[in-house]
């Protein structure tokens, strides 16, 4: 049983990261979700509560009165740190640095394996920029999946769909069993 922290950011493969969080905790890992403010225009927290069990994040100021800066606590408690899907936005924010919301904050303070699932239109994959982002980031130790190619939401076709939550799975472990390096 491992706990994974699923950090979801906005794209139409949100609902792969809903899927992927209660087939997570299916097979007995416990599964703590962070969405970004723009996920939550694609689904609401309640989703991935209701498959997990376990309490959704979206804000780093949420009323709290027992306060915890979430932030640290989070990437204490988890075991691995999953982006899926992982945006260029997302990407580009994590690549330069910053932390303006829960998800990136966490991010830069998770001391654990951060493994990124891209998801997003195809020309955006190819974008130098991305790539260079994504160079920089694996550089650094982070993990990276390939994202699969086939039909995109915005009727391209190419490299930029969210793999699927098997391939995710098994990332996942391969990772936690350091089998994969960087990648």
């Amino acid at each position: 049983m491992a706990r994974i922290l699923l950090g979801v950011s906005a794209g139409i493969a949100i609902y792969k990261s809903a899927d992927l969080a209660s087939k997570l905790t299916q097979r007995g890992d416990e599964v703590r979700t962070i969405m970004t403010g723009h996920a939550l225009k694609f689904m609401t927290p309640l989703a991935f509560r209701a498959v997990t069990l376990q309490p959704v994040y979206t804000d780093t100021f949420q009323d709290d009165p027992a306060y915890r800066p979430e932030h640290i606590s989070l990437p204490e408690w988890g075991d691995l740190l999953l982006l899926a899907p992982a945006t260029a936005d997302l990407i580009g924010r994590i690549r330069a640095g910053l932390g303006d919301d829960l998800l990136t904050l966490t991010v830069l303070a998770c001391q654990k394996p951060v493994l990124f699932a891209p998801a997003m239109n195809d020309r955006m994959w190819a974008n130098p920029i991305v790539q260079q982002n994504i160079k920089q980031l694996k550089d650094l130790g982070y993990h990276f999946m390939e994202p699969d190619a086939g039909h995109l939401a915005c009727g391209s076709v190419g490299p930029g769909r969210l793999p699927e939550v098997g391939n995710l799975m098994a990332a996942i472990d391969g990772v936690l069993t350091g089998s994969s390096k960087g990648s």
